[in-house]
């Protein structure tokens, strides 16, 4: 019988394995989303749980710390290579991790106090947006109608979730206060989105965040030694050194690995798609861990938001 009309001939045992490893590796990419997913808004997780328990800026400075020496063989290779010039981009380094480390540090743990991990998760999701719009207003990128439309919409959601649809209240409301500090951190997570890509573009994200993450411990270490000065209970008691090994390891470093080995398999614009997956996980372990579901302005909020965020990042 001919081979190629045959269903157990040569053609059905070759074309078998390539379907198998094509599915087997939609499952690892869809794992890794999920997982590298979780392990980012853990962190968000981790601030709400604590709610002002441990010392912010203590726990952002060890995070950092731990960020940085995890991933400093990686810097250091990379430097000694002539990779990363440092003189050159002494500036830029410490500009990024004040931004993208600092401002995205101790202002989300003091936030966790009073507002929801999935506000912060909802809110920090606008970065995308405000990007675009920097870049907009440099000249960088040009904003057509669709773009404008999901821009307007995402940021009527975040209006939605920081007033808890009643605008008229929120000025009143303690939770909008801690949402006030995650869209600051969001917006320094935006500038350092747009610095850091200017860092040393041909080394590696890992070697380049080491770097960012020690200029981030670095700003983070005046505030920290004060907390550490003057409430040494709580700063080095052994739920604090707990939330400091949590944070620097799981929305640290397994996260960023995480990150950048899924930028390497797949691309990094497949591997932007994490941000779409953070809220849903952030509104799950807020509901399995913390016990705080979502309710229906979440629902609404957030719709607006990924949906005004998937719009505007379309050509």
């Amino acid at each position: 019988m001919n081979k190629m009309t045959n269903p157990g001939g040569e053609a059905a045992k070759v074309a078998s394995p390539i379907a198998h490893a094509g599915g087997w590796q939609n499952t690892v990419a869809l794992t890794g989303f999920i997982l590298v997913a979780i392990a980012q808004v853990s962190n968000m997780i981790l601030a709400r749980g604590l709610a002002g328990s441990v010392p912010p800026f203590a726990l952002a400075f060890f995070r950092w710390t731990i960020i940085a020496a995890g991933l400093a063989p990686f810097a250091l290779a990379e430097i000694r290579y002539g990779k990363i010039p440092l003189v050159r981009n002494a500036w830029p380094i410490l500009a990024a991790g004040f931004m993208g480390m600092f401002l995205c540090g101790g202002p989300i743990y003091i936030a966790g106090v009073s507002t929801t991990a999935i506000h912060i998760a909802l809110i920090m999701a606008l970065s995308p947006i405000m990007v675009l719009l920097i870049s907009a207003a440099r000249g960088m990128e040009h904003i057509g109608p669709l773009q404008w439309l999901g821009t307007v919409l995402a940021l009527a959601g975040a209006l939605l979730i920081i007033s808890g649809g009643h605008p008229e209240t929120f000025a009143q409301s303690s939770a909008a206060w801690g949402d006030l500090l995650v869209v600051l951190a969001m917006l320094g997570w935006s500038g350092y989105t747009l610095v850091q890509s200017r860092v040393a573009p041909g080394a590696s994200l890992l070697a380049r965040v080491s770097l960012f993450a020690a200029a981030g411990a670095l700003c983070s270490l005046p505030p920290a030694a004060w907390e550490m000065w003057t409430t040494p209970a709580q700063a080095f008691s052994i739920k604090a050194l707990e939330a400091y090994l949590f944070a620097g390891l799981v929305p640290g470093l397994l996260a960023y690995a995480g990150f950048a080995w899924l930028g390497g398999k797949f691309g990094s614009v497949r591997t932007s798609l994490v941000l779409y997956i953070g809220p849903i996980a952030s509104a799950l372990l807020s509901f399995l861990i913390l016990g705080e579901p979502p309710t229906a302005i979440h629902f609404i909020g957030g719709f607006l938001i990924l949906g005004g965020v998937w719009a505007s990042l379309r050509r």
